[in-house]
This record gives C-alpha cells, structure tokens and sequence, in this order.
C-alpha cells in the first residue's frame, strides 16, 4: 500500500473519530443544560379510598383535580417535568406513591388533600415530615396514614406499621433530615400564595409523621388545602373557579421555589481542556462586605465531628445547632463566586441537594435573594 492512501485512511479514520467524539460532547452538553426540574404530583386517596366526606363532598375528586390543574399549569415550563401518582379515580399505596418519586428521581414530591374536623374548623396548612406531638397534627396525620389498612398485605409491606397504634407515631425517626430546610422552604411558599393569591385562612407550615413523607427521599410536602366539613371551604373548594385558584397557588409557589433553588446553582460545565481553542472564561470575584457564604451540606439531629471522613473527605466542615438540629456547614468566604465553587465541589461529592446560605457579621442567617440584590 502506497504512503499516500495509508495517509488517506488515518484521516479519514481520525475525523471519524473527531466527529464522534464532537457529537458524544455535544450530546452530553446538550443533556446537562436541559435537565429538566421534575415534579411528582400526588392526589391524596382514590378508587375505594374516598377520604373524607365532609358535607357529602368527595376528598379524592376535589383532590386530583386540584392536582391535574397544578400539572397543566406546571407543563407550560418548557424546563418542568410533571409525573402524576394518578390521573383518574384509582387507589395507589401509600408505598408506591412515593416509589414513583424516588425511582423518577424527582426535585419535589407534593400529596394534596382536603382537611375534615367536627367543627366549623378552617383554614389551609401544608406539613413536612416530621415528629410533632402536637395532638391536632398527629391527628391529621393518623388519619392520612389510615388508608394503609385498605392493603390486602399492609403488615409485610409496611413492616407492622399500625396507624391505630400511639407508639408506631413516636417510633417513626425523621427519615427527611437532608430535605428538611428545603421542604420547609417549599411550604412556606405555599403558605404565602393561599393567603396573598387566593385570600385564604392559614393555618401554617407545621410537622407529621405522615408515611407517604417519610418514604420520599426528595424535597416533599402534603398540603392539605382547607376544611370540606367547613361550610364556606367546602362550597370553595368543590368548585371550579376554588380548585383552580388553589391550583395556580400552589404552582406558582413551586415555580418560586424552582427559582430559588435554581439561583444558587448556576453551575457551568467544566473541561479539562477548552473546546475549539474556545477560551475559558474565568468570573469575576464577588465580595459581599460583611456577609460570609457557607454551603449547607445537611441538617440532622445527630451530632457528628466535623472531620472529613464524616464529610465525604470534604475538609473546613462547621456545625451550627438550629433548633433541635445540627446543620453542617462547607467553607466560608465572603466572595460569592468562590462559594458557587465550593457548592460544585459539595456536590461533586454526593451532596445533591446542597445549597448556599449567606450570613451576616452575627452569623445570623440571610435571605440569598436579598444579599444578592
């Protein structure tokens, strides 16, 4: 063979090369930027599990449509993907509602219901997965747990979980540690948008140990979305104009909530080696005079050293207690450009979920938006 035609085939055989390794580049560059922000919707009971019946409405319609009118609002956003637990009047587990969170990967899992009290009670609240004693919480949540005994094989599938039994309340732990902050932050925007959107009585962010939370390995919340036994709350909320405003509340909080989030992790792809002979570009520092960055990693109730191996092998780990948790901090600096670098690096290390927290000379904590403003 001649030295000419061998010349031939290597190029060939390297723009091949060169073309697919172009395309795989582009491919994966293409994936990271359109990673879409999914969100598991759960409308509450089902099937032969009405739910609560109060004035002769039905907890599982008024539910799943409040549900479907989130999802088609939440589908507008080209960037959000919506998963439904179910779409039509079925009865999912307790188990399999938040399976489908957890195998799709989900940002946020969010189970609507409707309250009932023999009372004229009101008001909206939306709970995170917590140990409460309070007896009005664990009430609610004891009666959303109660659907498990609707299972054939509830005791091998919930391992001898008892709603009926007090001690199988306490006995449930905080499984939601790393998620906590962020599914207060979630509620806490729902909160905000029934009382200034929609004009309705709040009854506040609390805690419960509600099952369908506690399997949820993501960001979650149940809303409950007012009283149907209340006379006023349930004429509102059997009614269409009622489930649609409680609707575009609750997803315009998740749309807040996706901004905040999503404000503190503008994270650019890297390479070791720029792209075309395309320049690197390299930010600016940011420094914010009297206001220090950390990187939450996690909050928990365990008190653990702050030493690496606790850390992933993350080193200048801090610990604050708030409350009846330890949070553990990354790094402190008061530039916020090296921050979003110590964020890339948490996560890097498995801390999916880590986030910025800005404080001030008190080391009191601030709000990131306004710092940044």
């Amino acid at each position: 063979m001649r030295k000419k035609d061998t010349f031939k085939i290597y190029l060939t055989i390297g723009l091949l090369v060169w073309s697919c390794f172009n395309g795989a580049f582009a491919k994966a560059q293409s994936s990271s930027t359109s990673k879409k922000f999914k969100v598991v919707l759960d409308a509450g009971h089902g099937g032969d599990d009405s739910g609560n019946r109060g004035n002769g409405y039905y907890e599982k319609n008024i539910a799943l449509d409040i549900v479907l009118a989130v999802g088609a609002e939440l589908e507008k956003q080209k960037d959000v993907e919506v998963i439904y637990t179910r779409k039509k009047d079925v009865f999912i587990p307790l188990a399999t509602r938040a399976d489908i969170a957890n195998e799709a990967n989900a940002d946020l899992f969010i189970s609507v219901h409707c309250n009932s009290h023999s009372s004229q009670a009101k008001g909206t609240e939306t709970f995170v997965m917590g140990i409460d004693k309070n007896e009005k919480n664990m009430r609610i949540a004891k009666k959303e747990n109660a659907v498990i005994l609707l299972e054939d094989n509830y005791e091998e599938r919930y391992a001898g979980f008892d709603p009926n039994k007090p001690e199988t309340m306490i006995g449930l732990e905080l499984m939601q540690e790393e998620y906590l902050d962020q599914s207060l932050n979630l509620a806490s925007f729902i909160e905000k948008e029934f009382t200034s959107a929609v004009k309705r009585s709040s009854r506040g962010v609390k805690q419960g140990p509600f099952w369908v939370l506690h399997r949820s390995v993501m960001p979650s919340v149940l809303v409950e979305t007012g009283f149907l036994t209340n006379n006023e709350e349930g004429r509102f909320l059997n009614s269409n104009a009622g489930r649609v405003k409680m609707a575009k509340a609750i997803s315009t909080a998740v749309t807040n909530y996706k901004k905040a989030i999503q404000a503190t992790e503008s994270i650019t792809v890297a390479a070791d080696a720029p792209v075309a002979n395309k320049p690197v570009r390299v930010e600016k520092s940011k420094v914010y005079k009297d206001v220090t960055f950390k990187v939450q990693l996690a909050a928990s109730k365990r008190k653990l050293e702050t030493k690496s191996y606790n850390f992933k092998g993350l080193k200048n780990v801090s610990r604050i207690k708030d409350g009846r948790l330890y949070k553990y901090y990354y790094e402190a600096t008061s530039d916020y450009t090296l921050a979003r670098r110590f964020l890339q690096d948490a996560k890097a290390k498995g801390y999916k979920e880590a986030f910025i927290v800005p404080f001030d000379k008190s080391n009191k904590k601030l709000q990131l938006k306004q710092v940044l403003n």
